[in-house]
């Protein structure tokens, strides 16, 4: 179980960066909102990944602990804010340079001249 969980986690972590990385600005987007995903995942399992345990006092002898709970829900607001945030500044240079490329500049290809 554990296994499977940090391996999906790495997984996102993988994808949002490499979609980080990228030169335009929709992959970055995915990227930052994937890299928030593998951090609520992160979160959720540091208040250790447990099985049968309540959630609500009363109704078990054994409790899961809210914290993580608490934490990643805080989490998913942020995520939600930086997602509209980064997708409002996307719009906003494409509509002040033209174009969605990170640094504002359309790469040209290069053609060898022959000899």
């Amino acid at each position: 179980m554990e296994l499977l969980y940090s391996s999906s986690v790495g997984l996102l972590v993988a994808c949002g960066v490499f979609l980080i990385l990228r030169g335009r600005t929709f992959p970055v987007v995915l990227g930052l909102t994937m890299l928030s995903y593998a951090v609520n995942l992160f979160l959720f399992a540091a208040g250790r990944l447990s099985l049968n345990k309540a959630v609500v006092l009363g109704t078990s002898e054994s409790y899961a602990d809210p914290l993580p709970q608490a934490l990643v829900l805080t989490a998913i607001v942020i995520g939600f804010a930086m997602t509209a945030f980064v997708v409002i500044l996307a719009i906003r240079g494409r509509a002040d340079l033209g174009n969605d490329h990170v640094n504002g500049v359309v790469p040209t290809p290069t053609l060898k001249k022959k000899r």
